[in-house]
C-alpha cells in the first residue's frame, strides 16, 4: 500500500516574504513566458525563480535554480522546519456556474514506488521532454519545489475529519490566485491526528491526478541516488475522490495543419460515424449527462458552423479502440483520439505527445478564438470526464489519453518544498 508520512517541510519565511501571494505561482507546465515574467515580477524571491529557471545571458537556467535555492536558504527566505507535519489546505474557488466552492486536502510525503494496484496509479500517458526537464531540476535543487496532486477513495471522509480540529488553529499562509482561488494551509503536528490519518489510508491506493512527470521523475532520481534517504520520497496533495468540492474541467482539442487530403478525411470520418445537428453557439458544448453516447462540439473553421456530434454506434468505438478495456472505450477523448485524430488525420501517439497538428484549448471561448482567428482549422469540444470513470481507467491499467482530465483549482507551487537530502 502506499505509504503516507508527515513532512519536515522547507517554506518561505513570510517575515521575509511577507506574503504568499508574492511568492507562489501555478504549476510550471500552465505557464507561459508572459505569466513568467508578471510572476517574477511580484517579488524576487517568487518561485518560479526555481521551479521555472530562466539564466541572464543564456547561461544554465539548472545552475541558477541551483544557485537562487541555496542562496534563499543561506539568507533564511527559506526556513526549515523542525517538526514533521502533515498540513491541511483548503481552496475556496467559484465553480462553473458561480456557486462558491471549496476542496480540502492535506500535503505530506508519499513513498516512491513503482505504480501498481493497491499502491500508486496513473491515469494518463506522459511525455519525455517534461521529465528530462524535472529531472535536471530535482538534481539541481535536491528537493521537489511542486507537489504532485493524488486521490484517494474515502466515501466517508474520515482522512478530512481527522484533520479538520487544526484548521481551528491560526494558519500558515494563505495565497489568492490570478482566477481568485484562495488557498490556506495549516500546520497539524498532532500525533494522535497524524496517525489518525495514516491509519484511514493504510489500505488505499493513490490515483495520481496532476503530476504524472514530477512522479515519474521522483522514481528515476530515487533510483539514481540510490539507497534509502529522503530522496525516496515525494511531496504530494491529496484530497479524497469523494470530496464535494474535487472538479474536473475538460480540456478541448484544437486540428491544425490541415491539407485538402486531411480535410477531407475528417469530414469523411465524421459523416462515416457520427449524427451531426446544428445547435447555437451557445450550447455546442456537450452536457455531462448526454445519455451516455460519446458526443462532441465541433466548429470547423471552413464554415464556423456550430455542430453537435453524436457516436451513431457505440460499436465504432469497439472496432477503433479493439483490445482496450471497456471503461476505456467510454471515454470520448479516447473515441476523438483513435477515431479522428488516429485513423482519419494520420496522427500517432508520438504527434499527439509533441502536439503536432493538434493542441489545446481549456475554454470554450479559448477554442472559439483560435477557429476565428484562423490559428485552428477545427475544434472539438468536450465535456468533462467523471471521476468515477478516471478510477475505473485507472483500474484496468491503461492510461488515458493526454490532456483528458483538467483537475480544478491547480493546487500551487511555492506554499512548501520537500528537500532530498
Amino acid at each position: 500500500m502506499a505509504e503516507i508520512q508527515p513532512l519536515r517541510a522547507l517554506r518561505y519565511d513570510l517575515r521575509t516574504v511577507r506574503s504568499l501571494d508574492a511568492v507562489m505561482a501555478p504549476p510550471y507546465d500552465v505557464i507561459d513566458a508572459r505569466m513568467r515574467a508578471e510572476l517574477a515580477a511580484r517579488s524576487p524571491f517568487n518561485v518560479v525563480e526555481i521551479d521555472l529557471p530562466e539564466a541572464t545571458g543564456g547561461g544554465d537556467p539548472y545552475l541558477h535554480a541551483q544557485t537562487t535555492f541555496d542562496a534563499w536558504r543561506q539568507q533564511g527566505v527559506l526556513v526549515h522546519e523542525r517538526e514533521p507535519a502533515l498540513w491541511p489546505a483548503t481552496q475556496r474557488f467559484a465553480g462553473p456556474d458561480g456557486a462558491p466552492t471549496l476542496r480540502s486536502g492535506f500535503f505530506c510525503r508519499v513513498r516512491v514506488e513503482d505504480y501498481g494496484p493497491g499502491r500508486i496509479r496513473p491515469h494518463e500517458r506522459t511525455q519525455p521532454g517534461p521529465k528530462e526537464n524535472r529531472l535536471r531540476l530535482t538534481r539541481a535543487t535536491r528537493a521537489n519545489l511542486s507537489p504532485i496532486f493524488s486521490l484517494f477513495p474515502d466515501a466517508a471522509g474520515e482522512a478530512w475529519s481527522a484533520l479538520e480540529p487544526a484548521t481551528a488553529e491560526d494558519p500558515f499562509g494563505s495565497a489568492t490566485d490570478s482566477d481568485g482561488t484562495v488557498t490556506t494551509v495549516w500546520r497539524c503536528t498532532d500525533p494522535a491526528i497524524i496517525d489518525s490519518v495514516r491509519a484511514t489510508l493504510a489500505d488505499r491506493e493513490l490515483l495520481i491526478a496532476d503530476g504524472h512527470h514530477r512522479y515519474e521523475t521522483a522514481r528515476v532520481y530515487a533510483d539514481e541516488v540510490g539507497g534509502e534517504g529522503e530522496h525516496r520520497y515525494t511531496l504530494m496533495f491529496l484530497c479524497s475522490m469523494s470530496d464535494p468540492g474535487l472538479e474536473v474541467r475538460p480540456t478541448h482539442r484544437l486540428i491544425r495543419d490541415l491539407d485538402d487530403e486531411r480535410r477531407r478525411a475528417l469530414s469523411d470520418a465524421i459523416a462515416a460515424s457520427f449524427d451531426a445537428m446544428a445547435v447555437p453557439m451557445s450550447e455546442l458544448s456537450p452536457q455531462p449527462d448526454a445519455d451516455g453516447s460519446v458526443q462532441f462540439g465541433y466548429l470547423p473553421a471552413a464554415t464556423r458552423e456550430p455542430t453537435r456530434l453524436t457516436l451513431r454506434d457505440p460499436a465504432t468505438a469497439d472496432i477503433a479502440l479493439d483490445g482496450k478495456p471497456a471503461p476505456y472505450r467510454r471515454l470520448d477523448t479516447a473515441v476523438l483520439e483513435a477515431v479522428i485524430l488516429r485513423d482519419a488525420l494520420g496522427l500517432t501517439e508520438d504527434d499527439i505527445a509533441r502536439q503536432h497538428g493538434v493542441t489545446y484549448a481549456k475554454s470554450v471561448r479559448e477554442a472559439e478564438a483560435a477557429v476565428e482567428s484562423g490559428a485552428a482549422d477545427a475544434a472539438f469540444l468536450l465535456r468533462p470526464t467523471p471521476i468515477d470513470l478516471v478510477r475505473e481507467v485507472a483500474q484496468a491499467g491503461m492510461p488515458m489519453p493526454p490532456k483528458s482530465t483538467f483537475f480544478f483549482p491547480k493546487v500551487p507551487t511555492g506554499l512548501l518544498f520537500n528537500p532530498l537530502e
